[in-house]
This record gives structure tokens, C-alpha cells and sequence, in this order.
């Protein structure tokens, strides 16, 4: 079990570090930086040699090959690979330790789907062109890996106790940030992957109107490729203009809801300090946001937004794996 519970911590860490290097990874466009999948222009590394230039231009002569570019994506692969390969290993030592386990035995097995699922849609992701479906599930998948890598090993803390509550709505509050937090970051990964961050650059109003003309059906059409609508038209502003607008009023509510959540919880000693950081980092992500849209999306910023996000996943884990409700 200390096994266990050391490869499940690291591997909290390294998909941490995963969501927030596919994050930079996407706003430096380089999700494109290898045309083919799992290696780039053929091989397992990027062709630097002349020889290996020569032979990726020959077989893939439409694709410029851009070493920096290539690099970023392919480190991303291969940190990935090491979270694989560590998630299996994750489920074996739990399958292993069933009798000692503190979750349900179905809890690691299913980062063993998810891992799967993730390869399949990093493939697609190339495959497909960046289809924002596609790069928007890819990093849903990236949370919901790192929430229950979170929670395991929160639940496998030597410091891990639970607080009952005796009040129901503080319990269903908190388990509802969870489901809160990853539907705004679908609607930041769906802003960020349809390109509609600077579709506004004014705040709080969106090119001085408080309600824009927008177009909510071809904003929010999943089926359809990068900058086309169903048809295959050019997307127009007005749709780019809807999908930054609601993850704004999503920013929002977030915000508010957080807040709240924080306020509540201050009152338990036991979880004050959670209390505070989720305090902080929500309004920290709200900033962040503001200054994105004022600053026209510095990488830097853009790359913060999106660990900001992660951590919130992590601490909201926290909260509802020490919390539970007080049965009668």
C-alpha cells in the first residue's frame, strides 16, 4: 500500500502538470506541430537530422515542419505516455490491495478507461484537425483524470478524516461545484479551441453592448469542424461572440457560487484553509480572465488561466473527499 499511495501521488502531480502543459501546448498552436499520431513525421522523435528532414518533407510534403512546434507537442506526448503507464500501474497495485483499499475498487480501474479514451481523442485531435469537440473533451477528460487521481489520494492521506455535516445543503452545494467547475471549464475549452477568446475585448460589455447580437445555434453546434458551421460556412462573429459571452456569465456564476461555498465553509475549522484557497484562486481566476480580454490573451496569462482552473478541480476534490453527510 505506501506504493500504492506514492505512485498515486505522483501521478496527481504529473497530471497537473499534463493539463497545464496541454494548455500551453494549444494557445502556442503547436497542437498541430506533429501531422501524424502517436510519433511525428514518422518517427518516435522529431526529425532533425538532414536526412530525417528530407524524409518527413517526402512523406508529408503539405506539412511545414516547425521543430519548435513539433517539440512541445511531442514533450507533451511523452509525459502523457508516463501518466499512462503510471495509471496502470495504479490500478494493478489497487487490484492488488483490494482489501486495504479506501475506494471502491471500480474508481482506479476507470482512470484505465479514461486513460484509453484520452489516447483515442489525442489522436483524433490530430487526426481530425483539431476539431473543438474533440480538443474540448481532451481536456474535460484531462480534469476528470486528475479529479479521481485527486481524490484516491486524498482518501489514502494519513491525514485524511472525514467531517460530518450535519446540514444536507452545504454537502449538495459542495458536491455541486464539482459538477459546476467542469462545465465552465467545457465552456473555457470550448471558447479557447473555436479561437473566440478576442471574439470580445472589451469588459464588462461586449463591444459596448451589454447583450451583443449573437448566434447561439452555430455557437454551440458540436458537430462541425474549426471555424465552420454545420454546413460548412464560415463561422461568423456573432457566434464567436455567443460562446464568449456565456463562458463570461459562466465566469460569473462561478464566482458567486465559490464565494458562497467559501463563506460556509470558513465556519469548519477542519476545512478553513480549503476554504481560503478556494476563495483566493477563484477570485484570482476572475482577474486573470478580466486581463486576458483587456491584454488580448499573453500566453503567459492564457497558460494561468488554465492551471488556475486545475487547481480548483483539486482543491473542490479535497473539499468533498473530507466532507459527508450525517445520515439519520
Amino acid at each position: 500500500m505506501d506504493l500504492f499511495k506514492k505512485i498515486t501521488l505522483f501521478s496527481t502531480i504529473i497530471a497537473f502538470c499534463l493539463v497545464v502543459l496541454g494548455a500551453y501546448v494549444r494557445l502556442s498552436n503547436a497542437g498541430l506541430g506533429c501531422p501524424d499520431w502517436p510519433g511525428c513525421f514518422g518517427t518516435l522523435t522529431v526529425p532533425e537530422s538532414q536526412m530525417a528532414i528530407k524524409k518527413a518533407q517526402h512523406a508529408f510534403p503539405d506539412q511545414a515542419i516547425e521543430m519548435g512546434k513539433a517539440w512541445k507537442e511531442m514533450i507533451h506526448r511523452y509525459v502523457a505516455g508516463i501518466l499512462g503507464l503510471l495509471i496502470l500501474a495504479v490500478g494493478y497495485l489497487a487490484h492488488k490491495n483490494k482489501k486495504s483499499l479506501k475506494v471502491n475498487i471500480l474508481v482506479p480501474y476507470s482512470l484505465i478507461g479514461i486513460v484509453f479514451f484520452q489516447a483515442m481523442l489525442g489522436m483524433l485531435t490530430v487526426t481530425l484537425l483539431l476539431k473543438p469537440i474533440i480538443v474540448s473533451l481532451h481536456l474535460i477528460g484531462g480534469m476528470i483524470t486528475l479529479a479521481i487521481l485527486t481524490y484516491i489520494s486524498c482518501k489514502h492521506s494519513n491525514k485524511n478524516s472525514k467531517l460530518i455535516l450535519k446540514k444536507y445543503s452545504i454537502f449538495y452545494i459542495a458536491r455541486f461545484a464539482l459538477i459546476l467547475i467542469l462545465i465552465q471549464i467545457f465552456l473555457g475549452g470550448w471558447t479557447s479551441t473555436n479561437y473566440a477568446g478576442l471574439a470580445c475585448t472589451d469588459f464588462p460589455t461586449c463591444h459596448d453592448q451589454w447583450v451583443p447580437d449573437m448566434d447561439f445555434k452555430n455557437a454551440f453546434t458540436i458537430l462541425r469542424n474549426l471555424g465552420q458551421t454545420s454546413e460548412g460556412l464560415p463561422i461568423s462573429l456573432n457566434a464567436l461572440e455567443a460562446i464568449q459571452w456565456t463562458h463570461r456569465i459562466g465566469a460569473v456564476v462561478v464566482f458567486i457560487y465559490f464565494g458562497y461555498l467559501s463563506y460556509v465553509l470558513m465556519k469548519y475549522k477542519q476545512l478553513r484553509l480549503e476554504a481560503t484557497l478556494l476563495l483566493i484562486t477563484v477570485g484570482t481566476q476572475f482577474i486573470i480572465g478580466i486581463a486576458n480580454l483587456l491584454l488580448h490573451l499573453p500566453l503567459i496569462l492564457a497558460v494561468s488561466h488554465n492551471l488556475g482552473a486545475a487547481l480548483l478541480v483539486v482543491i473542490l476534490t479535497i473539499i468533498n473527499t473530507k466532507i459527508k453527510r450525517k445520515y439519520a
